[in-house]
């Protein structure tokens, strides 16, 4: 297992994620200022580019640097406030949706459904 290269994916799909949701504030606080802004970048956004955050951001710099600026300080925003409780979150959330499968599981597979004995004077 190559954890470097591990640990290096998913700070990149982490990343792209906060891009994600920086893009989805920022259209947000567009819709209630600037109504069309918000249109373009929906549609802007809306071709899948921003799966990969970087691309993302390096494609909206070419044609609307201001609005780049303006996702990437949203996106370091988020990151500031976010990241410090990830590490304890996403353990913890590990290990208890490991223990609800676990158990779901184990309930799963012994679970049986007992037939009501019959009584014998029922069967004359």
């Amino acid at each position: 297992m190559d954890l470097k290269h591990l640990a290096k994916a998913t700070t990149k799909t982490l990343s792209s994620y906060l891009t994600y949701e920086a893009m989805r504030i920022v259209v947000a606080q567009l819709r209630e200022t600037n109504p069309p802004q918000a249109i373009w970048l929906s549609g802007f956004s809306s071709t899948g580019k921003v799966q990969d955050g970087e691309a993302y951001i390096q494609e909206l710099l070419l044609v609307d640097q201001g609005m780049a600026f303006r996702i990437m300080t949203v996106r370091q925003h988020i990151a500031d406030e976010v990241l410090d409780f990830l590490p304890e979150m996403t353990r913890t959330g590990i290990q208890e949706s490991n223990m609800k499968l676990r158990c779901q599981h184990l309930e799963r597979i012994v679970h049986f459904q007992v037939e009501p004995e019959q009584d014998e004077n029922s069967k004359i």
